[in-house]
């Protein structure tokens, strides 16, 4: 039993720090420039993604022994696509400022290489609860680390965090942390910064 707790955790914790998707493996980077401008966008887009990769490895590894190799991408991608539109009407109904902003963005979720690559290379090899555990864990570090840039481009490049005014009037919000190139920046200050601490702990 407790062989299977450690198992378990070990499953759950990869994918926050070691197996990072867009820290260490730089995964999923399309919606990382486009969606964390800001937290309150992050957190929706982390959410959702979460939600999608625990479903889809969950589905697909419970159907793994009955989906023909010959079809088997085309099935992945439907699962996925069927849990995605999900999370498209969940916002539309429920937050539809946030739908607004990053609804062009939500069916990227589709072809995001961190759940094509999970559902492919764990789930349709590997046990029900531990894909399920595996696509939590993955979707908990994709979060963290969209609400990790999100948590500087916001405060340099509107002022802002969650809407609300932290910096002041004082402040002269940086124009490039709203852009596409702000996000290149501040992920790449992450990855050498990561990187260096892991390779010194190493």
């Amino acid at each position: 039993m407790a062989d299977q707790s450690e198992k378990g955790f070990a499953i759950l914790t990869k994918g926050i720090l070691k197996q990072n998707p867009t820290f260490k493996m730089v995964l999923g980077i399309c919606t990382t420039l486009a969606v964390t401008n800001r937290v309150n966008n992050s957190i929706a887009m982390g959410v959702g993604t979460t939600f999608v990769l625990i479903f889809s490895c969950l589905c697909i590894s419970s159907l793994r022994n009955y989906i023909p190799k010959r079809v088997r991408m085309a099935v992945h991608t439907i699962i996925i696509a069927t849990f995605v539109v999900f999370v498209d009407i969940f916002l539309k109904a429920f937050f539809p400022i946030i739908s607004k902003q990053i609804g062009p963005y939500v069916a990227l979720i589709i072809t995001n290489c961190i759940i094509m690559g999970r559902t492919e290379s764990y789930a349709s090899v590997n046990k029900p609860f531990d894909s399920m555990l595996d696509g939590l864990g993955m979707g908990l570090g994709y979060s963290l680390s969209l609400i990790a840039i999100a948590s500087i481009r916001e405060p340099l490049g509107f002022s802002t965090y969650m809407g609300f005014n932290v910096l002041g009037d004082w402040w002269t919000p940086w124009t490039l942390m709203v852009m596409p190139p702000g996000a290149f920046l501040v992920l790449g200050l992450y990855i050498w910064v990561l990187r260096s601490i892991y390779k010194e702990k190493k």
